[in-house]
């Protein structure tokens, strides 16, 4: 697999990408899509214009010939399946599910109905296909992980900008099934990098003040976050607790490094929203989601958050802001 990294210093420049050119889409119906989401439709934006700038770049104008019903859950898991029994009784023609949690809720209400998911963590082991290559059923889209070596290189990112430091806290949400084979990888690759591992449980914005407390207590000196919906729904006061804490920190998407983290390093969530609506307009004119394949990403970057390296009094190694080489 063909992988691309890129580097973002926030408040610096950023690389445009050319708009592709644009395909036909069925005419003569009006099409209606079902936006299913865990987080609130503030936190989830930039994801919901990159929905929409995917669907344009294949010739669907919205409110036109492609009607989106949108529904949000705010953070709140016991409100997933109302949200997603009333797309189902407003006959959606597709479900738009981002995550896992997201998508368990609609593949429970609906199995006929298509659903593609924008960003799913591990589909395969989370049970919602048969395989990346013949996913069977009704679910398809975009994975978010491609294996432990993206745990791995977000621990070395952050040893290599603070070389003497050995505690690493891993703040985590059990109840997201995915992150404990994600504490397994990251369990493995520590002992090489000389880090010693304070795993904290967090389940929302709740347990967020118990959890800092408890990586002060245990001494950390830096930390990961494994990212869900919970927590990536609750990014901004993880990212001032990290800052009033002086806890420089990592996670996997740029959002984190946007709400005040130090680093993020991992997929780019716009790109797979985007890139979701290739498979609305696949699935529209024909394709059945049991037959594609779910993607993995191939594009991942690199964000740096001068801001709050200044404010912890860091200086970013000049190797790590250099272009990344394709690989």
């Amino acid at each position: 697999m063909k992988r691309r990294a890129f580097i973002t210093l926030l408040g610096g420049a950023v690389a445009s990408v050319p708009l592709a050119a644009r395909a036909q889409q069925p005419a003569g119906r009006v099409y209606r899509v079902g936006y299913f989401a865990i987080t609130s439709r503030e936190r989830a934006i930039h994801l919901i214009n990159a929905f929409e700038d995917g669907l344009r770049r294949l010739g669907y104008r919205v409110g036109e010939n492609v009607v989106i019903e949108y529904r949000f859950a705010d953070g709140e898991l016991e409100r997933l399946p109302a949200l997603a029994a009333d797309l189902i009784r407003l006959r959606v023609d597709i479900i738009v599910s981002g995550n896992n949690v997201n998508t368990v809720a609609a593949m429970k209400a609906t199995t006929t109905i298509p659903i593609v998911m924008a960003s799913s963590a591990d589909p395969v082991s989370a049970g919602l296909v048969a395989s990346l290559a013949r996913p069977g059923g009704n679910v398809t889209g975009i994975a978010q992980d491609t294996g432990g070596e993206q745990h791995a290189k977000r621990l070395e990112l952050l040893k290599d900008t603070l070389p003497n430091l050995s505690r690493m806290g891993i703040l985590w949400n059990p109840d997201f099934a995915p992150n404990q084979e994600r504490l397994t990888s990251i369990r493995e690759a520590a002992p090489a990098l000389g880090l010693t591992l304070v795993p904290v449980e967090a389940r929302g914005l709740d347990s967020l003040e118990q959890a800092f407390a408890t990586l002060v207590r245990e001494r950390a000196q830096m930390l990961a976050v494994l990212s869900d919906g919970v927590l990536f729904n609750r990014r901004g006061q993880i990212g001032v607790m990290a800052l009033e804490n002086q806890l420089p920190a990592i996670a996997a998407a740029r959002e984190y490094a946007e709400a005040g983290l130090l680093l993020t390093y991992g997929i780019d969530l716009r790109d797979q929203f985007r890139q979701s609506a290739v498979f609305v307009d696949k699935i529209f004119k024909g394709a059945k989601p049991a037959d594609l394949p779910v993607e993995q990403p191939t594009k991942f970057e690199l964000v740096v958050n001068l801001k709050t390296a200044k404010a912890l009094g860091l200086t970013v190694p000049p190797a790590m802001l250099a272009p990344a080489p394709t690989r």
